[in-house]
């Protein structure tokens, strides 16, 4: 359990690091310190007093308290050569190869890398900001969490900002920041579409799509198969959508698909958000005695590394792994030295068609 001290030292420190006291912003007095953390004088001032030691916090005599220039008195010549990667997952799926690509490139232009997961979860991305923030890193490499809803961490976003410290973005970025960073992205969207006409020049009619909506990836996916569609009118009636987002329950989601399964109007054929997704559901399918492709095609997205060997192989759409995390690397060096005339990058998928489909 967190003590008060703690509490009142992280907090204060939060509303520095984050720019909520821009620095020589005049800070509380030691009483309305007390009123608003319900704690003793004791606690206060040891808590101010460790700020002061890192530099957070300086006094005036007869002045009161303001907040320091925390960034610039805590740079130390280790913390420069450090790049900080934010992504919302590590351990699993393409994560550990768009990694690798960032860490080679890194490590080959003299930097380590401080890693951190954030599991798709605002919390945790606000906390890994303010920990990089705090170590005043050379550069940030970002997967944004929950990409499609308001970020409740758009303020530590313009603190980067106003730090002016490199940033690049991948796979996705928040709307409102193309101007503001550069990305490194798929162009989810025509993917999507490519592979939705493919299937009904196959000649099905009702694809359901499945997609997550909280991450820019799975609109701008799902913005895909609707354009498909939209451009066959005759059989836009019988197009169906399932959306979830990443906090659902998957066994509620797989009733969902169940329930599509067991209707009358029943799909021809599955697209999924991604190819982890396509795996399972292709799972599901077994268990309700379906086989794949015979009585429903199944396709996904990212060109997983399993997916060319589980039975049947999955049609796919790819995506860069390793070069995505080489190019953000590159980018983000760019940066560091004030290379000029430098662009996002957003690659083409392409369709990979394998046995999942007919």
């Amino acid at each position: 359990m967190i003590t008060k001290y703690e509490r009142v030292r992280q907090d204060l420190k939060e509303k520095i690091t984050s720019g909520y006291y821009a620095i020589n912003d005049k800070l509380p007095t030691e009483s309305e310190l007390m009123e608003k953390y319900s704690v003793s004088r004791y606690t206060i001032r040891r808590a101010i007093g460790d700020l002061e030691n890192d530099h957070y916090i300086y006094r005036i005599q007869g002045g009161g308290m303001f907040a320091d220039d925390w960034k610039q008195k805590n740079i130390s010549p280790t913390d420069k050569k450090f790049i900080g990667i934010l992504s919302t997952h590590i351990a699993d799926y393409i994560f550990p190869n768009i990694i690798s690509g960032v860490d080679h490139t890194i490590t080959d232009n003299g930097y380590m890398t401080v890693i951190s997961n954030t599991h798709n979860d605002p919390k945790r991305e606000r906390e890994a900001l303010l920990a990089m923030l705090d170590r005043n890193i050379a550069g940030l490499i970002i997967e944004p969490t929950q990409s499609a809803l308001e970020s409740p961490n758009r303020d530590l976003y313009k603190r980067i900002e106003e730090l002016q410290i490199p940033t690049v973005f991948i796979n996705a970025i928040y709307p409102g920041m193309e101007d503001n960073f550069l990305s490194v992205t798929t162009n989810d969207r025509s993917g999507e579409k490519r592979l939705t006409n493919y299937l009904i020049e196959q000649g099905h009619k009702r694809i359901l799509g499945v997609f997550q909506v909280d991450d820019i990836q799975g609109i701008n996916r799902m913005d895909g198969y609707l354009s498909a569609y939209r451009e066959n009118p005759d059989i836009f009636i019988q197009s169906q959508v399932l959306m979830y987002q990443s906090s659902d329950k998957l066994n509620d989601v797989f009733s969902r698909i169940e329930g599509y399964l067991n209707s009358e109007n029943a799909p021809t054929a599955i697209v999924c958000y991604n190819d982890k997704l396509a795996i399972q559901i292709i799972d599901l399918i077994r268990s309700l005695n379906l086989k794949v492709p015979d009585d429903i095609s199944v396709a996904g997205f990212d060109n997983y590394q399993l997916s060319q060997y589980i039975d049947p192989s999955l049609t796919t759409l790819t995506h860069e792994k390793e070069k995505m995390g080489h190019d953000a690397a590159e980018l983000l060096l760019d940066l560091i030295q004030h290379r000029k005339d430098i662009k996002s990058i957003s690659y083409d998928p392409e369709l990979i068609i394998r046995n999942s489909t007919k």
